[in-house]
C-alpha cells in the first residue's frame, strides 16, 4: 500500500468513526454535508507521538460540548472497533493512541514500513512523485529583477527559492513554466541609459554631467568600456538621444544576468518583455476591458482603477496625467496574459518592498474576470550578509553591492542554493560567508551531503563483498532503522505539503532530518557486518536513504557529491 493511499484510507476511517460518535450522542452534520469534519493529517514534529496525526478533536470539540481529550478517546474507541473488521488496514497499522490536548495519533507497522524500501528500489528517483497537482497549469514568476544591474544577493535569494519551488511543484504534478519579466522600458532604463552615456564620455576626457540619481556601479563603468571597444566615437555626437545607451546596456546586463542565472542552475523557460507587451496593445485592451466592466474613472486629469471595489484601501491610477502608464497598467496586462496563455495558477515571486502591491494586483485579476485564489503572490524577506563579522552593504543605486556572482564564486554554487533556502520565505536571513564556509557537521549543506558520500563509500565496499538479491527486511529492528524506515516514508508527504504550502524550506529541514537519522544509525551500526542476511538488509536501507536525498538534493538544486 502506498503512502498516499493509507493516508487516504486512514482519513476515511477517522471520517467514518467521527460521525459515528456525532450519531450515538444525538448530534449531526448538515444534510449537504458543508460543515462534516475535513480531516488533515500532519507528520508529528516529535516522532515518538505516531506517523501521521489529525487534530480533528479539537476542531470539534466545541460542537460536540465536551474536551478534546474526551471527544478524542471516543474516536479512538470506534477507530479501534472498525479496525477488527478491516484486515487490510490492521495490518498497516501498528496502534492508535491518544495525546493531550487531543491529538489522535497513528503508528504505521514494520510490514507497511518495510514496504517502502521496495517501492524506493523500484522507482529509485521517481520515487516521492506525485499527482497532487493534476497536470494543472501553472506559471511561477520569480527574480525579475530590473536589468539596471547585475543581481545581488536579494535576486539570488529569489532564485533559489523560485527555482527550487518550481522543481517541487514540477514533481508533484503541476505542468509547470518559469519565468522572468523583464521590465525593459520606463523611468530605470532612461537612467541607466543616462549613467553610461556619462561614463561613456568620460572616457574621451569629456564632461560627464552624471545623473544626480544616476547608477554608480563599476559594471556601468564595463558596460561605457564595452560601447567604446565596439563603437569607439560613433555616439559621442549623442547627448540628448539615450536611446543607443539605454539599447546596449539593456544588452550587457540582460546577458550577464543569464550568464549569472546559469552558473546558479537556474534556466527559465519564458522571458516576457514589458515593451514588446506594450508595443502589442495589450496593454490598452487590458484598460479597454476594464473600462468595458465599470472599473475605470477619470479623475483629477489621471485615469484610475476602482480597485476598492475589491477590498483595496484606495483607488489606485494607471495613466497619468501626462498619458504615461504608471507600473500598474503593464502588470495588469501582463498577468491577463498570463491567464490567456492557458495557467490556471500562478505564482508571482517578489522582494519586501512588493508587500503592499499584492491587494491591488488581486484586484486587478478579478476585475478581469479571474479567481483571486489562482494567484499566490510570495514576499520573500531581505537576507542580511556577514564577513569577518560586518554587515554588507546593498546598495544597488549607490554602487555599493554584493552581487549573486560575488557570493556563488566564495562559497560555491551548492552552499550559496543550500542557505539561502534555509529560513522560511516569510523570515528575514542572515547569511555568514565565513560560517559556511567551514567544512563541518554544524554546517547544514555539508551535514546532507556528507551523508550521501558516506553512503557511496559504503555501497563500494559492499558492493565487492555482497550482492544485494533478496533481502529480508523485517530484520530491521533496531530503533536507528526504524527512525530512517520511518523518515524515508515521509518523503512523498512533505514533497506534498512543500508544494502545497510553497515552501521549498520543509523540503530542505526534511533532508537536514534524514541526514541525521542516518548519522545516528551509522555511528550506531555498522552495515558490512558478517550476518549476511542483516548486512544485505542494511546495504538495502542505506541505499534507499541515498537516493532518497538525491532526490530531495536535486529538487533544492544542489549536486550529489560522491566523496568528500
Amino acid at each position: 500500500m502506498q503512502y498516499g493511499s493509507i493516508e487516504k484510507e486512514i482519513s476515511s476511517l477517522i471520517d467514518r468513526s467521527v460521525k459515528k460518535v456525532f450519531t450515538d450522542h444525538s448530534l449531526a452534520f448538515a444534510a449537504d454535508g458543508s460543515d462534516s469534519p475535513k480531516i488533515e493529517l500532519e507528520i508529528p514534529k516529535d516522532r515518538s507521538h505516531g506517523d501521521v496525526s489529525t487534530n480533528i478533536a479539537m476542531k470539534l470539540c466545541s460542537s460536540f460540548k465536551s474536551s478534546p481529550i474526551e471527544l478524542a478517546n471516543l474516536i479512538k474507541t470506534e477507530i479501534e472497533a472498525r479496525l477488527t473488521h478491516d484486515a487490510n488496514l490492521r495490518k498497516y497499522l501498528a496502534g492508535v493512541e491518544v495525546k493531550a490536548p487531543g491529538f489522535i495519533n497513528f503508528f504505521f507497522s514494520l510490514e507497511y514500513l518495510s514496504e517502502t524500501l521496495s517501492k524506493i528500489m523500484r522507482m529509485k528517483d521517481g520515487y516521492g512523485r506525485s499527482e497532487a497537482g493534476r497536470g494543472l497549469k501553472l506559471q511561477v514568476e520569480f527574480v525579475s529583477a530590473n536589468p539596471t544591474g547585475p543581481l545581488t544577493v536579494a535576486h539570488g535569494r529569489q532564485a533559489a527559492i523560485g527555482d527550487s519551488l518550481a522543481n517541487i511543484l514540477k514533481f508533484a504534478g503541476y505542468d509547470v513554466t518559469r519565468e522572468y519579466y523583464l521590465n525593459d522600458e520606463g523611468t530605470q532604463m532612461d537612467i541607466l541609459g543616462q549613467s553610461i552615456m556619462a561614463r561613456y564620455r568620460g572616457l574621451f576626457s569629456l564632461s560627464e554631467n552624471f545623473p544626480e540619481n544616476g547608477y554608480k556601479g563599476a559594471y556601468v563603468y564595463d558596460i561605457a568600456k564595452d560601447l567604446k571597444k565596439k563603437y569607439g566615437k560613433k555616439f559621442l555626437e549623442y547627448k540628448e538621444d539615450i536611446g543607443p545607451f539605454r539599447g546596449f546596456g539593456l544588452m550587457w546586463l540582460v546577458k550577464d544576468i543569464k550568464e549569472d542565472l546559469k552558473a546558479f542552475g537556474v534556466k527559465f523557460d519564458v522571458w516576457y518583455s514589458q515593451k514588446k507587451l506594450r508595443q502589442s496593445g495589450k496593454v490598452k485592451k487590458a484598460l479597454d476591458l476594464l473600462n468595458e466592466r465599470g472599473y475605470i474613472f477619470e479623475k483629477e486629469g489621471a485615469t484610475w482603477f476602482r480597485s476598492t471595489d475589491f477590498g483595496d484601501d484606495k483607488d489606485r491610477v494607471v495613466t497619468k496625467s501626462d498619458n504615461s502608464h504608471t507600473y500598474l497598467a503593464p502588470d495588469i496586462a501582463y498577468h491577463m496574459e498570463k491567464y490567456r496563455r492557458g495557467f490556471k495558477r500562478i505564482v508571482d515571486i517578489w522582494g519586501p518592498d512588493h508587500h503592499g502591491y499584492i491587494p491591488r494586483m488581486k484586484a486587478a485579476i478579478q476585475a478581469l474576470g479571474f479567481d483571486k485564489d489562482s494567484l499566490d503572490v510570495l514576499i520573500v524577506q531581505l537576507a542580511t550578509l556577514y564577513k569577518n563579522g560586518a554587515v554588507l552593504s546593498m546598495s544597488t543605486r549607490a554602487g555599493e553591492f554584493v552581487t549573486l556572482r560575488e557570493v556563488r564564486e566564495e562559497v560555491g554554487k551548492d552552499v550559496s542554493r543550500f542557505c539561502f533556502i534555509m529560513r522560511r520565505i516569510s523570515s528575514h536571513l542572515d547569511f555568514d560567508l565565513d560560517a559556511v564556509k567551514k567544512e563541518s557537521m554544524d554546517n547544514p549543506v555539508y551535514y546532507i551531503q556528507y551523508a550521501h558520500a558516506r553512503i557511496w563509500s559504503i555501497l563500494k565496499r559492499g558492493r565487492r563483498r555482497l550482492w544485494f538479491g533478496k533481502f529480508d527486511p523485517k530484520l530491521l529492528k533496531e530503533p536507528e532503522e526504524l527512525g530512517l524506515l520511518r523518515g524515508l516514508n515521509e518523503f512523498a508527504k512533505v514533497v506534498e505539503q512543500s508544494a502545497k504550502a510553497l515552501e521549498p524550506y520543509m523540503v530542505l529541514q526534511y533532508l537536514q532530518d534524514l541526514a541525521g537519522l542516518f548519522h545516528s544509525f551509522y555511528n550506531k551500526h555498522k552495515v558490512l557486518i558478517d550476518d549476511r542476511e542483516l548486512a544485505k538488509s542494511r546495504l538495502v536501507l542505506v541505499d534507499c536513504t541515498r537516493i532518497v536525498l538525491a532526490n530531495g538534493l536535486r529538487l533544492l538544486g544542489v549536486s550529489l557529491p560522491r566523496s568528500m
